[in-house]
């Protein structure tokens, strides 16, 4: 039974999975939108609006938790300097989903993540 277990697998190993995850939030972060397909999309989603909050709090500690998921030191400065504090008066909801329509060589359903300004 699966009872209160959350997320989606991916058809990946979990180590594959998690890279594939800080891979895409790092994207977003960078990019401030990115393409890909819907379940993906939903947990990067949660995973984005996490490190976001931490970029809200400013503190050494955040900090450090960010740099424990998202790696390059360069993103993690632009979140605390540019991102976190340009959504200081937002309380959640820092990204959105739009949807694209099938992807054309599997028929996937991909979206669009933005970040909401």
């Amino acid at each position: 039974m699966r009872h209160k277990v959350g997320g989606r697998k991916l058809g990946r190993p979990s180590k594959h999975r998690w890279a594939l995850y800080r891979n895409q939030v790092s994207a977003l972060l960078v990019h401030d939108k990115i393409v890909t397909t819907e379940a993906k999309a939903k947990e990067v989603r949660s995973l984005a609006d996490k490190m976001i909050t931490l970029g809200k709090d400013g503190s050494l500690a955040a900090r450090r938790q960010a740099l424990a998921f998202i790696t390059e030191e360069k993103v993690v400065d632009r979140l605390f300097s540019d991102i976190g504090p340009g959504y200081a008066d937002r309380n959640g909801g820092y990204t959105r989903l739009l949807k694209l329509g099938p992807r054309a060589g599997d028929n996937a359903p991909m979206v669009q993540v933005e970040l909401v300004k």
